[in-house]
C-alpha cells in the first residue's frame, strides 16, 4: 500500500508502507503485528524525539551507498540495481519532520489516493 505523509509547511511524501514502517518505528511509533495502520499522526510534541530517533537509525545504517566510478574499463552496475539505503529512504520524511517542527505543525499519514 502507498502511504502519503502530510504537513502544512512541507510537500507531501509518498512511500510504500513496508518502507515507511521501519522509519516510523525509528521515530518512536510502535505497531502491533508489524502492520502499519492506514492513518496516523506524529504530533508536534513528538517531532523532536521522532527526528532524533530517525537520525540515530541513520547513524547505524550499514547499507552501502551508491558510488560513481571514474574508470571507463570497469564494469558498472546500473544505479537502479543498487540497494536503497535507510538514509536515502529517510531523507524526505526527515526533511518533512524538521519543517513541521520549525512551524509547530503535526505530521499525518494516510493511504495515497488511487489515481
Amino acid at each position: 500500500m502507498l502511504i502519503l505523509f502530510h504537513t502544512k509547511p512541507a510537500a507531501e511524501v509518498l512511500m510504500f508502507s513496508q518502507h515507511a514502517l521501519p522509519l516510523l518505528r525509528a521515530a518512536g511509533k510502535s505497531f502491533t503485528d508489524n502492520v502499519l495502520p492506514e492513518r496516523g499522526v506524529i504530533t508536534r510534541e513528538n517531532l523532536s524525539a521522532a527526528i532524533a530517533g530517525i537520525e540515530r537509525a541513520i547513524a547505524v545504517d550499514q547499507t552501502p551507498e551508491f558510488t560513481e566510478h571514474d574508470d571507463e574499463n570497469e564494469t558498472r552496475e546500473h544505479p537502479i540495481l543498487q540497494p536503497v539505503s535507510f538514509r536515502q529512504r529517510a531523507f524526505p520524511l526527515l526533511a518533512m519532520l524538521k519543517a513541521a517542527r520549525e512551524h509547530d505543525a503535526d505530521v499525518t499519514w494516510e493511504p495515497a489516493p488511487i489515481w
